[in-house]
């Protein structure tokens, strides 16, 4: 995985964001820093009643925790057309999202 030119934290939601991934089994994963500090990861839910991005999940989890506003947020094997960038820009408007191939390299 190259992360090099990610700094600490962010570099952090990526190894989060893999985890969830890997262990959902799942196509993406996601995770997001709240105004705390705290993290929240999550991979995509796609159960017939319903049907999350792995970020609209790692946002979901962190407004649930309480999390007020987002500092930022990693998608691993997503794309920018992805549904949860919408609730992240409706938390925090100036979050960095930064989107990674499957490997955790930024695209």
């Amino acid at each position: 995985m190259t992360t090099e030119h990610l700094d600490a934290e962010d570099s952090k939601l990526v190894v989060l964001a893999r985890a969830a991934m890997a262990r959902a089994e799942a196509d993406s994963g996601a995770a997001v820093r709240d105004d705390d500090g705290r993290t929240y990861a999550g991979a995509a839910v796609k159960l017939s009643t319903l049907q999350l991005t792995a970020l609209q999940t790692a946002v979901a989890t962190a407004v649930a925790s309480g999390a007020a506003g987002l500092e930022a947020a990693v998608l691993v094997g997503g794309s920018a057309d992805d549904a949860g960038i919408p609730a992240v820009r409706e938390l925090s408007p100036t979050a960095v999202v930064i989107i990674t191939d499957r490997n955790g390299t930024p695209t």
